[in-house]
């Protein structure tokens, strides 16, 4: 029986364990199933241009820029990211484009007509493997010039790790998803660090210590050329404007179309990963560099990052949701000229007591949770919150803690410099603004 759109979309999520759900119970680590499941659609992956994404944060920046600069250099680019927001064709895009609801509905009728039968059957994928798997072959069959493929979780034993790519990029390494990946930025790092394949090149954007010598001593291993975007950019003056970043690069003057504070690193790690690509033979003008990266946003339909959903009153949001992320939506909190209120809400498997306090204490906090099963109850995290010496309001839904801030932030009197509500902690709590404020004008600032 052939499924609607809809009932596709319900099996992927219902039949299929998916971490974004139900958190590390959906984890398969290991290639097995993702490599004898591509194996029946023929390896699509093997007829691709890859350029491989991993790292802790930053990864979703750096992949919808890079895509986004070779989208204006001419080239067909296929996009593949994780979790997605609001819709779930987010995850496969070719220039820009969600992939066509026809094709996920046809994709999953060909692997239930492989599960059913024994010639051809696979072991039960998980979500991410299924998904994966889709993405190559939409890319093979559309004849992408190029692939830019995020890791979903780790390197090694991610299910994106079957691939041979031209390059391998790691953005940097935090603590994130310890019971996966490890206690200790070295144990991290060693599965990060899995994405680099021997004699091809890969760039490290941020990298310290054991860290550093540990890739250094992979690439080795690998025999492949390494590149720190940190060292070599070490000198390149970035400067903040209401448009975005701006510096003077070897492309020239750019001005890139992302402003969250942590992505001035992130332009780092991408200009050395296109000089890279330009000297393996991929050709692009310093045109593409500028409109690539001036206009990611509308080119590729990135959100989430320090993105401005509504300027009355102005609400931000953003999906960094570990202790490196918020290292930099800390900074940008406390830079804030004004009135500051936050609304936060993780996961239940989230270690948060090393996030909370990192939260500046001028900020007026509303603990809330988003509408998934993972959702951390909003009385346990405000019980954290004050143990942590960070205590807030508590709403049972985004939906009251919202109608909570607008109150405040319209108390906060005639004259006073606008206050700013933000919405974050986790990608979840974002997607479900996302969803409530779908009719607000919404832009990155």
């Amino acid at each position: 029986m052939t499924l609607s759109y809809s009932e596709t979309i319900e099996y992927l999520y219902r039949q299929t364990p998916q971490f974004q759900l139900i958190g590390a119970a959906a984890y398969k680590p290991g290639l097995d199933t993702v490599t004898a499941l591509a194996e029946r659609f023929g390896n699509p992956h093997h007829s691709l241009k890859i350029i491989h994404i991993g790292g802790t944060n930053g990864k979703g920046s750096t992949a919808h820029s890079i895509a986004s600069v070779l989208q204006c250099a001419g080239y067909k680019v296929g996009l593949f990211t994780s979790p997605h927001l609001t819709d779930f064709r987010e995850r496969i895009k070719i220039n820009g484009n969600m992939i066509p609801r026809d094709e996920v509905t046809a994709f999953v009728s060909r692997f239930r007509e492989m599960q059913s039968s024994p010639d051809t059957a696979v072991p039960t994928p998980s979500f991410f493997e299924l998904t994966t798997v889709m993405a190559f072959d939409y890319f093979a069959r559309n004849n992408v010039d190029y692939a830019v493929i995020e890791v979903g979780l780790g390197g090694r034993l991610d299910s994106t790790n079957i691939i041979d790519p031209i390059l391998s990029v790691i953005t940097n390494i935090s603590k994130d998803h310890v019971a996966q990946l490890g206690h200790t930025l070295t144990q991290i790092a060693s599965e990060k660090a899995g994405i680099i394949k021997p004699g091809r090149p890969v760039v490290i954007g941020e990298a310290r210590g054991e860290v550093k010598y540990l890739f250094i001593d992979r690439a080795a291993e690998c025999d492949s050329p390494i590149y720190f975007a940190d060292e070599m950019l070490r000198t390149l003056d970035i400067k903040r404007a209401d448009e975005g970043l701006k510096a003077n690069t070897g492309y020239g003057p750019v001005c890139y179309g992302l402003t969250g504070y942590c992505q001035e690193n992130n332009l780092k790690t991408i200009l050395t990963a296109l000089d890279v690509l330009r000297r393996a033979g991929v050709r692009f003008d310093d045109a593409a560099v500028a409109s690539g990266l001036r206009d990611v946003v509308t080119l590729t339909g990135l959100s989430g990052r320090w993105m401005r959903v509504c300027d009355t009153p102005l609400i931000v949001c953003d999906t960094g949701h570990n202790e490196g992320g918020w290292q930099y939506i800390s900074r940008q909190l406390e830079a804030h000229d004004g009135q500051v209120i936050a609304v936060l809400g993780f996961v239940n498997d989230k270690d948060v007591t090393h996030i909370l306090p990192l939260i500046p204490e001028r900020c007026e906090i509303i603990y809330t949770r988003a509408s998934v099963p993972r959702a951390m109850d909003e009385q346990k995290l405000a019980d954290i919150g004050r143990d942590a010496g960070r205590p807030g309001d508590v709403a049972h839904t985004l939906s009251d803690a919202m109608t909570l801030a607008r109150e405040r932030a319209n108390e906060s009197g005639v004259g006073v410099k606008r206050p700013l509500i933000f919405v974050g902690g986790s990608t979840f709590l974002v997607a479900d603004l996302l969803a409530i404020d779908e009719g607000a004008a919404r832009k990155n600032t």
